[in-house]
């Protein structure tokens, strides 16, 4: 295991202890449950709950002062009467109990603790206080801490949540998540599982961060041979020198993508009374993402939008679009749109048309973006689509494909196959699909593609705004992100 050593107060070592990594929080041998409760509802019921519907197969310790079982579990009375060499504590107590569960725990031997309760420093000045107590425990133990005042963190490949919000069984999946908000691993979680077909590896939710940050959450995720993709939600950023040497490292080995929130003096304002996060200025943090190979994004929805395509798409090798859509006013608007997104329109080859043109009406003037109408009226919907968008993709000047596909009334299933052995035959070229039309088709093509592995959007814009997105992680990828770095010298330790 790789260790450092814990820094006290002027950088000095805290008491010759030794820190270790945070790689046991996700694939634990053991966990208990500090404050565990038998009553539906409550937090510590639930986390319980959580951890059984996902088929944990390690050890599942319960704590409470009451003492007897809990959903068939025995209960430990105190923490101090736990066996030893637990290896993880999730801790669902007050705010006002948390120092004192935290040394209980060092005292036992357990590395590894999530504080899920509020009340700390994003609250008020007693709650600065207990959180102050926690960061001297840390130091003086060298114990990890994942929180306080955060929703906890999300393992599948070992079946481990600490989350105390009724999620179920989660879906696994490549694409990780570091979020400094509790509604991650709660109710954005629950609508991932319930409306969309993406799962996830890792979700790690940080809270106020007394000890564990976003680059130790980063540097993890960087090396996780589960993860091929990280996708942030961020209102602050501890030590920005690490953060960039952090994020250098992990651009060059899969795509970062985050939202950076307090941009604006009414988000800063929100940002201190969520998590205390102090907003750094905007310019310097735009800055050090560019440097850093790190996809910016603005819209919370895209968290979601964005972890989906990652999920199921590898990055286009540029920014050169094809798309066909069924109306001449979506091709104008949505021209107009990848214009302002700096997604390129080219021009077809000629072999390209030719084959577009043999297909239309013959009073139709085909050229990129394609009225896909125009060949449907001729040779009906699933051959029209299914052959406009092989022979886009066939074409050397087209690195992906935006299909906005119209659906009405009849099953759609065989065109929904259709377009998936397309893609299939294109894996260095991205289809995402929109959608116009009846809603019921739309949901069954919808659940048969994107299990098969091609994205869906519900609204016209989003698949060309996600574009946009996977373009910007291909430059920031290959871009050298060596230069410049005198712009930075101002930036805070």
């Amino acid at each position: 295991m790789n260790k450092m050593r814990v820094l006290g107060a002027h950088g000095l070592p805290a008491d010759n202890v030794v820190k270790p990594t945070i790689a046991r929080f996700f694939d634990p041998g053991s966990v208990a449950i500090v404050g565990a409760s038998s009553t539906p509802g409550k937090p510590g019921h639930e986390v319980i709950r959580n951890i059984l519907a996902n088929d944990y197969s390690g050890r599942i310790y319960l704590v409470n002062p009451k003492g007897g079982t809990i959903l068939g579990m025995p209960v430990y009375s105190s923490i101090g009467r736990l066996p030893d060499g637990v290896d993880l504590a999730v801790v669902v107590l007050p705010a006002d109990a948390s120092v004192q569960a935290l040394e209980d725990c060092a005292a036992k031997g357990i590395q590894h603790v999530v504080l899920s309760a509020g009340g700390f420093a994003e609250v008020d000045e007693h709650g600065t206080r207990i959180q102050e107590e926690l960061a001297q425990v840390i130091r003086k133990t060298g114990i990890r801490v994942l929180g306080p005042n955060t929703s906890g963190h999300i393992s599948t490949p070992c079946g481990l949540t600490s989350s105390f919000f009724p999620l179920g069984r989660i879906r696994r999946g490549t694409v990780s998540y570091i979020a400094q908000t509790g509604n991650f691993a709660t109710h954005t979680m629950r609508h991932i599982l319930t409306s969309e077909n993406f799962g996830v590896a890792r979700v790690i939710g940080l809270g106020n961060k007394v000890d564990v940050d976003e680059s130790d959450a980063l540097e993890y995720l960087a090396g996780d041979t589960e993860t091929a993709s990280i996708v942030m939600y961020l209102e602050s950023i501890t030590n920005p020198r690490r953060f960039l040497e952090v994020a250098k490292q992990a651009t060059r080995r899969k795509p970062v993508v985050l939202l950076k929130s307090g941009a604006t003096e009414a988000g800063k304002s929100a940002a201190d009374a969520h998590t205390a996060a102090m907003a750094a200025e905007d310019r310097l943090v735009s800055g050090l993402l560019h440097q850093a190979g790190i996809a910016r994004i603005s819209r919370y929805t895209q968290l979601t939008l964005v972890g989906k395509a990652l999920s199921m798409l590898s990055l286009p090798k540029g920014d050169r679009l094809g798309f066909l859509a069924p109306s001449g006013a979506m091709l104008v608007t949505l021209a107009d749109l990848c214009a302002r997104l700096g997604l390129e329109v080219p021009d077809l080859e000629p072999a390209t048309l030719q084959r577009l043109r043999g297909m239309s009406a013959p009073y139709i003037r085909l050229r990129n973006p394609i009225d896909i109408w125009a060949i449907t009226s001729v040779h009906g919907v699933e051959f029209g689509y299914q052959e406009g968008v092989e022979t886009l993709l066939k074409d050397p000047n087209i690195d992906a494909v935006v299909a906005i596909v119209m659906l009405v009334g009849d099953s759609c299933l065989p065109l929904a196959n259709s377009l998936v052995d397309t893609a299939k035959n294109h894996p260095d070229k991205p289809l995402l699909i929109g959608f116009t039309g009846d809603r019921v088709p739309i949901e069954e093509f919808r659940l048969q593609v994107e299990h098969a592995g091609v994205p869906t959007f519900m609204e016209i814009e989003q698949p060309f705004e996600v574009l946009s997105i996977l373009v910007q992680c291909q430059r920031a990828m290959t871009r050298c992100l060596g230069a410049n770095k005198a712009a930075f010298a101002d930036l805070p330790d």
